[in-house]
């Protein structure tokens, strides 16, 4: 399996940006997609959010009502729509699928992992 991420990059604190994971060569109906990110010098924080191929989806506590996560059946990507981005923000943004659907949320363990597209905001 192959998760190849894009978009990302550089804005301004207050702005927005998407993400994009390209799931291949299986359908994300067979995976629950999640999206991690590690901060220079800190431990790698998530996952942030989750999809599930039963359209249920869970958000931490701090990306919620800020970051969306979508999807995309047709293409088999998974889409991170950041808004009100925060200095605090700044890292490298992974997506990752795990192969086994879980019982709770914390349960989920990830197999798969994209290479990471950095974002970075700027005060």
């Amino acid at each position: 399996v192959q998760l190849v991420e894009s978009g990302g990059g550089l804005v301004q604190a207050g702005g927005s940006l998407r993400l994009s994971c390209a799931v291949s060569p299986y359908t994300f109906l067979d995976y629950a997609i999640g999206w991690f990110r590690q901060a220079p010098g800190k431990e790698r924080e998530g996952p942030l959010c989750i999809a599930v191929n039963d359209g249920s989806t869970y958000y931490a506590d701090s990306v919620k009502g800020r970051f969306t996560i979508s999807t995309d059946y047709t293409t088999n990507t998974i889409y991170l729509q950041m808004n009100n981005l925060n200095v605090e923000d700044t890292a490298v943004y992974y997506c990752a699928a795990a192969r086994q659907i879980a019982a709770t949320w914390s349960d989920y363990r990830f197999d798969y992992w994209g290479q990471g597209r950095q974002v970075t905001v700027s005060s």
